[in-house]
């Protein structure tokens, strides 16, 4: 990677990969055009960038003015984002998922100017809210014959497609490319990159502000602190640039480094993509990889026999095999043969699967459950642990490629400072940054806190929040309970997610749902018991294996009843309940549980985009079965 000093902007960045990396006519981004993987070169995409800056500059588009995304990952994003970019502009990208309230709430809290959109569903969302936002003056459907969608609708905005933009733009690309010029570079690196809100658990979201210099800073220290990324490697990206996990780790690493982009045509089609564009690097999330996981589990098991003796054995060689590597240790010649042999068996079939070519998966989003960690580890996948806040551009800590200890998210990220709090104290614990990084350092549990150039310029309009949340010794309080084991950061759970029983005791949900996780008859789990007796669950079981093993059909996840009251399905999942429970303290087992029909969602308000649930939602929305799970346990005793 060559990175000059003074690339300290989103869009140098690209110019820079142009100078000094690859030649303006190599491929940077790719993505399914029909049936066919269509290649875009760095100067196509450049080029494309200047059009959308004219334009914007000819329509008074100005620096500060933040305009809005909301669509799917495409070459489009990419185009609109360095074109509005380089222009000084504000990026403010909008979760396709959420309700037209909250989406005019975004649009409103921002004054967003112009939206970039992706799909006629999202249009017809935003054209019905269009009216109400006073600030939107132009709407830019980024697919063809957009019209027909709105001829019900009588927006004040301006329609313009995007591909009558670009033309719009190239027409005017002499007039305004001068002064394209002077405002790229008079953009600082303290301005304002990006507003990115956060719907969180509860409360109203908030416009996080995030600087060229929090992205900048961001993509170079992960770099740095995973030098195995080269110039060659090839991302493919699913999650959704709306997120700042997948803006940071995939797309601005790439413009940093020089790495493409492949982008996934869908969730649904992602399996088919990996094997297609065979990545080296992805980012993900931990539902992802349990999935991949529970499907291998089940597919080299449920056969029985022979098959699924050698699929155990492949993963018991696997894990020895690991153990001794990250013990520093070199493996026998018998061992490195029995690891040969079961790559060729087994890990070689799951591997292909993903393309054959990853040299890593970065996690980051939530708790990655550390059984599934080492599954992959065993098969010879390494996964890679994030950590991080929206409010910290994100990364704060990641796993480096040399020294993984799995159930922790990495070392810290040079440059930044993590502090561990007591909670009730406020006694800071200990302070940790790159350079102290010691391999047997252990600490005691508290609030995790971050210092220095990874965190936001604050909450946009909200100063009263910012300081809630940035103290006036400049660290930012992130709500997640932490320490420190073998030097990296550990994470327990959320701060507002810990639940004090009657009785006085601390239980960190997430630990705690992870245990229970292991078992492949439970997709998702909620704990409850904040200021009860006991732990209770609500739990929903994996939608195919409950099929297959109690026949049932489709109808069966129809019904309008949430909750599903078999004796027999509970009896089931209660094997395994009773089962993981001796891995835990008496006072954190789940003495009793409900089965929901169908899993937590965001269409429900249930789930954060990050896929989060919504502990006060959930709690409120089933008080009343959660209130009747407590009574039928104290008649039941």
């Amino acid at each position: 990677m060559i990175l000059k000093a003074k690339v300290d902007t989103i869009p140098k960045l690209l110019r820079n990969v142009v100078s000094n990396i690859h030649a303006p006519q190599t491929t940077f981004l790719l993505h399914k055009n029909k049936n066919e993987w269509e290649e875009i070169s760095y100067k196509q995409t450049l080029d494309a960038a200047d059009a959308i800056s004219a334009y914007l500059l000819s329509v008074g588009i100005t620096k500060g003015d933040r305009l809005g995304f909301i669509i799917e990952n495409s070459p489009q994003y990419i185009f609109y984002d360095q074109g509005l970019q380089q222009i000084g502009a504000v990026n403010v990208s909008i979760y396709p998922t959420l309700s037209e309230q909250e989406i005019e709430y975004i649009v409103k809290d921002a004054g967003v100017k112009t939206i970039l959109v992706g799909t006629p569903f999202l249009l017809k969302k935003i054209l019905k809210i269009a009216n109400h936002c006073p600030s939107l003056i132009r709407i830019i459907p980024a697919f063809e014959n957009f019209s027909k969608h709105a001829e019900s609708f009588s927006p004040k905005a301006e329609l313009i497609g995007f591909d009558d933009l670009l033309l719009e733009g190239k027409k005017r690309l002499d007039e305004y490319s001068k002064q394209i010029d002077g405002i790229r570079d008079a953009i600082l690196p303290s301005d304002i990159s990006s507003l990115i809100y956060t719907s969180g658990t509860t409360g109203i979201p908030k416009g996080v502000m995030l600087t060229h210099n929090n992205f900048v800073m961001n993509a170079r220290c992960s770099l740095e602190q995973i030098p195995v990324v080269t110039k060659d490697d090839k991302f493919l990206s699913f999650l959704p640039l709306s997120h700042v996990f997948e803006r940071t780790a995939t797309y601005y690493v790439s413009c940093t480094a020089g790495c493409r982009i492949a982008f996934s045509q869908s969730l649904e089609l992602l399996a088919r993509n990996m094997e297609e564009v065979k990545p080296t690097i992805m980012s993900c999330v931990p539902r992802l990889l349990e999935r991949i996981h529970d499907r291998a589990m089940k597919n080299g098991t449920q056969a029985g026999g022979i098959k699924s003796k050698i699929f155990l054995w492949a993963l018991a060689t696997g894990k020895k095999y690991r153990e001794v590597l990250e013990a520093g240790r070199t493996p026998n010649t018998i061992l490195s043969w029995q690891q040969r042999l079961a790559n060729k068996l087994v890990f070689s079939k799951i591997k292909e699967k993903t393309g054959g070519q990853l040299k890593f998966m970065l996690s980051g989003g939530a708790a990655l459950p550390q059984n599934v960690g080492e599954f992959f580890g065993n098969l010879g996948i390494k996964i890679l642990e994030g950590y991080g806040l929206t409010e910290t551009s994100p990364v704060m800590a990641v796993t480096e490629y040399h020294r993984q200890i799995y159930g922790t998210v990495g070392r810290i990220i040079p440059g930044i400072e993590v502090g561990i709090q007591d909670v009730e104290t406020k006694r800071i614990i200990t302070v940790q940054t790159h350079d102290t990084f010691n391999p047997d350092f252990e600490c005691e549990e508290g609030e995790i806190l971050a210092r220095g150039h990874c965190v936001m310029k604050g909450y946009w309009d909200k100063p009263e929040d910012t300081s809630q949340i940035i103290d006036s010794e400049g660290w930012l309080h992130t709500g997640d309970i932490g320490r420190f084991h073998k030097g990296n950061l550990k994470i327990t759970d959320r701060l507002k997610n810990m639940l004090v029983n009657s009785f006085g005791k601390n239980v960190y949900p997430t630990p705690v749902e992870n245990i229970y996780l292991k078992s492949p008859r439970i997709e998702q789990i909620f704990l409850v018991g904040d200021k009860r007796e006991y732990i209770t669950a609500i739990i929903i079981p994996p939608k195919d294996t409950l099929m297959e093993t109690f026949n049932l059909k489709e109808d069966f996840f129809e019904k309008e009843e949430r909750f599903i009251d078999d004796p027999e399905i509970t009896k089931w999942i209660g094997e395994d309940v009773k089962r993981l429970s001796n891995e835990l303290a008496k006072f954190e087992r789940i003495k009793n549980f409900i089965v929901k029909r169908n899993p937590f969602s965001l269409e429900e308000g249930e789930m954060t985009p990050s896929l989060k649930a919504k502990r006060k939602v959930i709690e409120k929305k089933y008080a009343d079965i959660i209130d009747k799970m407590y009574l039928d346990e104290v008649e039941a005793g």
